[in-house]
């Protein structure tokens, strides 16, 4: 009688293309493509970035000026938020990465090492939000974006989520308590994790060996930790100092102010202060949620790939993962690009990191046909479609994918003999 053996696949569903994939071939075109929109980013990138802060700015203004009137005000709210939500994803996210180095005229203020950093002034008048920016810079545009889906991303949601995923709680209470987060992240998870690896990357500079205890570097800091003293990085105290309590005393109890003077002047006692507080409180939430939205999904899905080993920035296994492991949303114009804070062009921005958001919009249709040519997937959906991907990695209904290890390993022996030092290898953020 004869035995029957069932092989195993050599790959997994989707995975064909890897067999007949030229990592090479792929690498020069998306390098070429990249040193090809540095070249031409100029006073149209400029002008497109006044356009983009004028945008933001209007929504401050109609926020601001209509906040203290009644309670709940819709237009205020979403106004406030949303100028919040932009400040941060557009204007501060793409300065900071230099996207505007090269092309701005006023290198005092449009520059990676001038903006927002520095001092307090700078802070408050550039990009003030619960997280410190000199933090930001290297929690996200060193760390993320080098170690993008290793197990040292700091932002890596699989990872950050594990207790959640792990947890026996019913199904119900989980996402009841992703809920409670999503309007909350910035401040309990971003603002304290953020300051955790600005000073960590302090200790690895001066040579310091990381604190001792029963604790991972790659775990995240949040505000929980903080409370319950397990944080061995920085006291309450020193985070509301530094970090969150500026903001906090600024945003809330200070730029409302001007409406109890207001209220108290046209007989109203406190009451035009407090309907302020409270639709600055609904922004709030309301800015978390729609950050939720854009940042959170870009590189979480059961489609999205994970790594075990590092890469060299800006070679072929980097350009490659930078593809497999982002999401792209709805794009292509103006209107839709602002309320998506330009995180839609994801797969564009982490190929090019230092690239302005005019550049992002003229790469998406070149870069989705080298991909096409080459066969590798490139990811584009709704973000609705993208945020139930994200929940599901969330609590644990289902995981994101590992790259194959004999493909890992070819690319990166490709890649520890091919060429480095292009225009865009020398712009990693420090």
């Amino acid at each position: 009688m004869c035995r029957t053996t069932t092989l195993k696949p050599r790959f997994a569903e989707g995975e064909e293309w890897l067999e007949k994939f030229d990592l090479s071939a792929f690498t020069k075109e998306i390098k070429e493509l990249g040193d090809k929109l540095l070249r031409e980013q100029g006073e149209d990138d400029v002008r497109h970035l006044r356009k983009m802060v004028f945008w933001c700015n209007m929504c401050a203004a109609i926020g601001l000026l209509g906040m203290g009137w009644f309670k709940w005000n819709i237009v205020s709210i979403v106004a406030l938020s949303t100028w919040t939500f932009t400040r941060w994803t557009m204007i501060a996210h793409h300065t900071c990465h230099g996207g505007y180095d090269k092309c701005h005229p006023n290198k005092g203020r449009w520059n990676r090492f001038k903006f927002a950093v520095g001092s307090f002034w700078r802070r408050l008048c550039d990009w003030f939000d619960w997280m410190m920016p000199e933090a930001w810079n290297v929690e996200h545009n060193n760390r993320h974006h080098y170690k993008l889906s290793e197990k040292e991303d700091p932002d890596l949601v699989e990872n950050n989520m594990r207790s959640l995923r792990k947890s026996e709680m019913p199904l119900p209470l989980k996402y009841l308590k992703l809920s409670v987060l999503m309007v909350t992240w910035k401040w309990f998870y971003y603002a304290p994790n953020t300051y955790k690896e600005l000073k960590m990357a302090k200790m690895r500079r001066e040579g310091k060996s990381l604190p001792a205890g029963k604790w991972d570097p790659e775990d995240p800091v949040t505000f929980q930790e903080i409370l319950s003293g397990q944080n061995p990085f920085y006291s309450m105290s020193e985070f509301f100092a530094v970090v969150a309590g500026p903001y906090f005393v600024i945003h809330f109890l200070l730029l409302p102010l001007p409406y109890l003077f207001i209220g108290r002047y046209m007989g109203l006692g406190d009451t035009l202060y407090l309907n302020a507080l409270v639709n600055l409180f609904a922004a709030e939430l309301l800015t978390n949620f729609h950050a939720f939205f854009a940042v959170v999904t870009n590189h979480a899905g059961d489609d999205m790939y994970r790594f075990r080993k590092s890469c060299r920035p800006f070679s072929g296994s980097f350009f490659l993962r930078q593809v497999l492991a982002s999401a792209a949303f709805d794009m292509g114009t103006d209107p839709i690009d602002f309320f998506h804070g330009f995180l839609n062009y994801q797969v564009e921005h982490h190929l090019w990191p230092s690239l302005s958001m005019l550049s992002y919009q003229k790469a998406a249709p070149q870069v989705q046909a080298i991909c096409a040519k080459h066969g590798v997937p490139y990811i584009k959906q709704n973000v609705f479609w993208r945020l139930k991907k994200t929940t599901d990695i969330m609590v644990g209904t289902a995981n994101m994918k590992w790259f194959p290890l004999e493909y890992e390993n070819k690319f990166l022996a490709i890649d520890s003999v091919a060429p480095a030092g292009t225009q865009l290898d020398s712009k990693k953020e420090e």
